[in-house]
């Protein structure tokens, strides 16, 4: 053989060789970084509403108030025939550094006005500086453009809490979010 021919067969082989370590290498630091995951994890769906601190009943103060929250669960889209659907949450702060929000209602009614869902069926707290949020999800479409929550909260001293949504939605490749404040209105 000709020194060109052998030059280049050593060429040849020591570019083989590099590709093979390389990718041996590869494939052992892919393998050794990551951990096998079950390809048909199942997803938790959680639909707990309620924080498990109850509170007795008979301590319900005459500072009881309510709060209206709108909630749009979709909105219109170009005309009243197209609709986008939204995901929205239902926030509550305690905005208080030292005292408890407690929490006697979170009810959801639709666009007509009916009761579609309560949230809690006894009275629950929020610690001092604590937040609970509830989630319409976006296939629920059983509120509506016009979907609220009625919301019934009291505290041992004057507090200012704080009630919103936040909507979230898309229309293509865009993405957007609103929010909306609660209302107090006067007590039913």
């Amino acid at each position: 053989m000709n020194k060109y021919k052998i030059f280049s067969l050593a060429i040849l082989f020591k570019k083989t060789i590099f590709i093979l370590a390389y990718l041996l290498l590869f494939s052992f630091s892919t393998v050794s970084c990551k951990r096998p995951e079950p390809k048909d994890k199942p997803v938790e769906i959680l639909d707990e509403h309620t924080l498990d601190r109850r509170i007795n009943e008979a301590l319900v103060d005459s500072l009881m108030r309510e709060v209206y929250v709108p909630i749009y669960s979709d909105i219109y889209n170009q005309t009243r025939d197209s609709r986008t659907l939204l995901t929205a949450t239902l926030s509550i702060r305690n905005t208080s550094i030292g005292d408890s929000l407690f929490i006697s209602k979170i009810d959801y009614y639709n666009t007509e006005g009916d009761l579609v869902r309560s949230y809690i069926d006894q009275t629950i707290y929020l610690r001092p500086m604590e937040s609970i949020d509830y989630v319409i999800e976006q296939q629920d479409t059983s509120g509506g453009s016009g979907a609220n929550f009625l919301i019934d909260w009291y505290s041992k001293r004057p507090l200012t809490p704080l009630f919103q949504a936040v909507m979230v939605g898309g229309l293509g490749a865009q993405a957007f979010s609103f929010t909306t404040e609660g209302v107090e209105v006067s007590g039913n």
